[in-house]
């Protein structure tokens, strides 16, 4: 079991289901209709979509910045969870995003807790969250992206892989959840 204490989370692909709001905006605003959250098969949409690269640039910085009008929403299961771990320790999110205040006014907005028990940090690069994590003592933390659980693996940090299309490519020794109930099980709440 994991102490609450022990486990910090992304936001991107683990909390905000930011993907779907990505095919949403693609959907409305670019007339592309083609797409699924399963083609979705690498970190980085170029390489998968068959989308104007420039146009996937847009749509990313217009997320990034809090810029659309559809919702972001969060993972199934992910108010519930982080709320019950929220109530037994203070939340960290360690976030790659370059800015802090989109990402933590949208955290802050989906948990009912209070602010002084969520920590919101953007590190704007993805080797950055080791430090972070470090610093806080963290040993474990749910990320999405698997280059980054190879990161954080040799920082003395246990990644848990939290499954989504885009790192299913490869075979991997992490720890590996396919939900928030997936996480609840591994957090000791008693």
């Amino acid at each position: 079991m994991v102490a609450p204490s022990d486990i910090a989370f992304d936001i991107d692909g683990v909390f905000a289901n930011t993907m779907a709001l990505f095919l949403e905006i693609a959907r409305k605003d670019y007339g592309i209709n083609d797409i699924r959250y399963e083609d979705i098969s690498t970190y980085f949409l170029e390489e998968c979509l068959d989308i104007d690269p420039e146009i996937i640039k847009v749509i990313i910085k217009r997320i990034l910045e809090g810029e659309f009008e559809s919702d972001l929403l969060p993972i199934d299961g992910a108010v519930e969870v982080l709320s019950d771990i929220g109530a037994a320790h203070p939340l960290l999110f360690v976030t790659a995003r370059p800015q802090l205040a989109t990402a933590e006014e949208w955290v802050h907005s989906m948990l009912s807790l209070n602010p002084s028990d969520i920590e919101v940090v953007a590190t704007g690069t993805f080797e950055g969250k080791a430090d972070v994590l470090n610093a806080r003592g963290v040993r474990y933390f749910v990320e999405d992206y698997l280059e980054i659980c190879y990161m954080l693996s040799q920082s003395a940090i246990t990644p848990i892989l939290f499954s989504q299309p885009w790192n299913r490519s490869s075979n991997h020794p992490f720890m590996e959840v396919g939900s928030w109930a997936e996480i609840r099980a591994l957090v000791d709440l008693h």
